[in-house]
């Protein structure tokens, strides 16, 4: 795929409106081209610009229109009407400010999440592709955890489920986020799972699930990290799975 095909689906991709093998193509040509990288860069910090703005924003002009038309009838009545007309009015501002804030707040932070979403399928699907599901072929979590030292700046949680039904495969690098990630790798039956993990300054955040392109997804976040589990296999098991680890 070219930098001009780029330009031209970068926003469709951001807004996860294309086809796997767009984003599969797309992904390939910004692993390559700084320039694009560049693009995509600043579309994600204008997501992130608009999760961290103002907390007030102007109200809607035929609001203000009707709260001046409402001054202006009850002119004539006296000094302390008016005075707490005024007060409502100041009330009704701040209160359709604070709320436009969260309706914006909370849709970006979706719409960030959705996007994350994207990125977790693709490099679950990339890594079934290219047969490259581990760095670290390993059912020992004393074998696969070290394995990460010196190369993440965090030390990755990795638990034994094999008496649960989820035995370990192994671990590799990824990237996500616009950062290094572990990924650690599960089976249930014939199925893969992909969980990854990085660091988070966030609050713990219960488990949120999303279905991308057939394949199921569960988010937490809990204990500083990050958490996003994604698979083929069903709801139900991965649901089985997130709350084993969560414990």
């Amino acid at each position: 795929m070219t930098c001009e095909q780029v330009q031209e689906l970068i926003h469709a991709y951001i807004d996860g409106e294309l086809d796997l093998v767009n984003n599969l193509a797309i992904e390939g040509h910004l692993g390559e081209c700084e320039g694009c990288q560049s693009e995509y860069r600043g579309h994600l910090n204008l997501v992130a610009l608009v999760q961290g703005g103002a907390q007030y924003f102007a109200a809607p002009d035929i609001l203000k229109k009707r709260i001046e038309k409402q001054i202006d009838k009850n002119v004539a009545k006296p000094f302390y009407s008016r005075r707490w007309l005024a007060i409502a009015a100041a009330l009704i501002l701040a209160l359709s400010g604070g709320l436009l804030w969260k309706i914006v707040a909370a849709r970006s932070q979706s719409h960030a999440d959705d996007l994350l979403a994207q990125e977790v399928v693709s490099s679950h699907i990339r890594s079934m592709m290219l047969n490259h599901l581990v760095d670290v072929p390993s059912s020992d979590q004393h074998t696969v955890k070290p394995w990460f030292n010196g190369k993440l700046d965090f030390a990755p949680d990795v638990k034994d489920l094999v008496d649960q039904g989820f035995p370990l495969v192994g671990g590799r690098l990824d990237y996500l986020d616009n950062r290094a990630v572990a990924a650690l790798v599960y089976q249930r039956r014939k199925h893969s799972i992909n969980l990854f993990i990085w660091p988070s300054s966030d609050a713990a955040k219960s488990t949120q699930q999303f279905s991308v392109n057939g394949y199921n997804i569960i988010h937490w976040t809990n204990s500083g990290s990050t958490y996003w589990a994604v698979s083929d296999v069903n709801s139900t098991d991965l649901s089985e799975f997130a709350k084993l680890l969560s414990r």
